[in-house]
């Protein structure tokens, strides 16, 4: 997500965020930027077009959100977002990481740009930390070239070469490898590119299996008196289940959220009386893991900035691996008592 925000703004340069993304992507973007003087918006993606319009501004580079937001699991409308971001001249930038590539397809709906967190399903067993940029090709940077100097004019440091005359459609991840991972690094190790390869190599099998036992464990968990709320988007009766439909018909992930009639407190408890579900910070991986949010992921930030990014005091985030379904419901099972 730095690389890719990082790519076209510069200090004095301004982008828009949906506010519901991870915690530590917020943060970069809230302070990490902000002091290397790129300045952050955020907006509700489930507001109004009109309304998230008028967050932009003439120095206004770029519109980003996550495709299903962790841990908040809002699934966002990519054609409103791409419309949105086309109309400012802006390309628009999401985080497939959660659906995948084999559960959402961004491109064919409007974005940009995509990134994604390999560390999660690609790599599948917690194995590898990576990242990774896929370029559409399809924003015309040439058509704006006032406003991403980076892109159409020469570049000092590469021989003067300008990246949109003498790459074309590559010019913005070409700029990726050459210029920034140059300068800072970054490079993945031979040996966890091999580890991700591996993981590749099942996705498309793993993926569906994640999506079957969740929905399996959202549908248990919304039977059980003891919980108060589920939010999983493949749940008929969830505020995002037509988005979902629309844009990943055949699943969204294997993550969900929920919390307990008895609140923070019940929700640490019943973690801590789990068997085989481990309580980790990781998530959408093979193996079922569980965490609170407000006390690790998001501890960075304010009560009000945990209220913006969709996190309630109370919210477990599970995430529902590939094992047994009635393994994991056996396990929720008697952790609720």
């Amino acid at each position: 997500n730095f690389y890719a925000i990082f790519n076209i703004c510069s200090a004095g340069d301004h982008f828009i965020s949906a506010s519901t993304i991870y915690g530590g992507t917020y943060n970069l973007f809230a302070v990490t930027l902000k002091k290397l003087g790129i300045e952050v918006t955020f907006v509700d993606q489930d507001a109004p077009a009109e309304e998230i319009k008028k967050a932009f501004r003439p120095n206004t580079k770029a519109l980003f959100a996550e495709t299903v937001s962790n841990p908040a699991m809002n699934v966002l409308d990519i054609e409103k977002f791409a419309e949105i971001a086309h109309s400012e001249g802006v390309p628009l930038i999401v985080d497939n990481t959660f659906p995948t590539p084999i559960n959402c397809r961004p491109f064919e709906w409007g974005a940009d740009i995509v990134v994604h967190s390999t560390t999660k399903y690609m790599d599948g067993h917690a194995a590898a930390l990576g990242g990774a940029i896929v370029d559409s090709g399809n924003f015309d940077w040439e058509a704006y070239a006032d406003k991403y100097p980076g892109l159409t004019q020469p570049d000092e440091s590469y021989h003067g070469l300008t990246y949109t005359k003498a790459f074309g459609k590559g010019a913005y991840i070409t700029k990726a490898v050459v210029q920034l991972m140059r300068d800072l690094g970054s490079a993945q190790s031979p040996q966890n590119s091999f580890l991700l390869n591996i993981g590749l190599e099942t996705l498309h099998l793993r993926m569906p299996r994640h999506c079957e036992n969740a929905l399996k464990a959202a549908e248990y968990l919304e039977s059980r008196p003891e919980v108060a709320w589920v939010n999983y988007p493949g749940l008929e009766g969830n505020k995002y289940y037509e988005l979902a439909q629309k844009y990943m018909p055949n699943g969204t992930c294997g993550v969900m959220t929920f919390g307990l009639k008895g609140g923070r407190n019940a929700s640490i408890k019943f973690m801590d009386n789990l068997g085989l579900i481990a309580i980790v910070t990781h998530v959408a991986d093979a193996r079922s893991c569980i965490l609170h949010p407000a006390s690790h992921t998001h501890r960075q930030l304010s009560d009000q900035q945990l209220i913006e990014a969709g996190v309630a005091p109370d919210l477990i985030r599970l995430s529902v691996g590939i094992e047994n379904a009635e393994d994991i419901i056996n396990d929720i099972e008697q952790a609720l008592g």
